[in-house]
């Protein structure tokens, strides 16, 4: 038999606030991800550190002076402008980071923000030939969001504002709907139900992982939409490779464990080469990640499209 290797593990510094009322739980389930993933894989240690502490910045130091070579969060938005100007390790924050913060070079970002997956869709949208999309919307704050990034993301490819149009839909619809060559829905499974009952048969509606239930609806069947590998391709090796969480958690909750999962693996890249723009990939659970020059990672997503069945899995 060959003999166990002597090589000291990596150590990796993990920021989570796994003590907060308000995000504990969310942070749980990112460290289950991260925590399987560091079994599977066998290259590193883990050390965490509550990030709701009083004195963030000085764990922080602390942590890298017990020798961890990258730093894997904060999670919250305060927890990374609290340490933004004291990184000195490759730290990959598990939110957006605000454009307006002076932060470290070092300091990268993965998250699963849905204005990504709005911008992806208006290049898939592009792809299939589509030039006039009508994009539907609701008064729901993560509608908007979506709206806003598909609206900003197609003005800015080409010079063109799309049409909005609110759900309900009022008098206006029937000109909308005879201009438009594609529909972009930004609304809950149960809303989009309705909006596809109101809808030509020909036209062809996108939408995000807002979408993705994992349960067959017939009443959908035909829409496109794009969600992580993690879900949309089980059998991949990438994804097969991990464990299910053991515990039931709802969808949503579940994507932060794949979240875990690819925040570990790029952390274990990111302690081995120097971070660089186009040049940092990873095939995640979470998507095809790229770091961007914003020092934020590009989530690119599979596509699928809804069957009466199973959600075209």
């Amino acid at each position: 038999m060959p003999l166990a290797s002597s090589k000291p593990k990596l150590k990796i510094g993990v920021l989570l606030p796994t003590g907060s009322a308000t995000f504990g739980e969310a942070a749980q389930v990112v460290r289950d991800g991260m925590d399987a993933a560091a079994a599977t894989d066998g290259q590193a240690e883990l050390v965490y550190v509550d990030e709701q502490t009083r004195d963030l910045v000085a764990r922080y130091r602390a942590l890298v002076a017990s020798g961890v070579r990258v730093v894997v969060g904060p999670l919250t938005r305060p927890g990374i402008a609290a340490i933004a100007k004291d990184v000195s390790v490759p730290t990959l924050a598990l939110n957006a980071v605000d454009p307006a913060l002076k932060a470290s070079p070092r300091l990268l970002s993965l998250s699963l923000i849905v204005e990504g997956e709005a911008r992806q869709v208006v290049r898939i949208m592009q792809e299939d030939g589509r030039g006039k999309p009508l994009v539907v919307s609701t008064a729901d704050p993560l509608s908007r969001r979506l709206t806003q990034a598909f609206v900003d993301e197609w003005q800015k490819r080409t010079g063109v504002t799309p049409s909005v149009l609110d759900w309900p839909f009022d008098a206006a619809m029937t000109g909308a709907l005879a201009q438009a060559d594609a529909v972009f829905i930004a609304m809950t499974p149960h809303e989009a139900s309705a909006l596809k009952a109101a809808l030509p048969a020909t036209l062809s509606v996108y939408a995000t992982s807002q979408l993705d239930t994992r349960k067959p609806d017939a009443s959908l069947a035909g829409i496109r939409f794009i969600d992580m590998p993690w879900f949309l391709m089980p059998g991949q090796e990438q994804v097969k490779h991990y464990p299910r969480p053991s515990a039931a958690l709802t969808m949503q909750t579940e994507r932060l464990y794949a979240l875990g999962i690819d925040a570990y693996r790029l952390a274990v890249l990111m302690a081995n080469g120097k971070p660089a723009p186009g040049t940092l990939k990873l095939s995640g659970v979470t998507g095809d990640l790229m770091l961007g020059h914003d020092r934020q990672f590009e989530r690119t997503l599979p596509l699928a499209v809804m069957m009466p069945d199973n959600n075209g899995q």
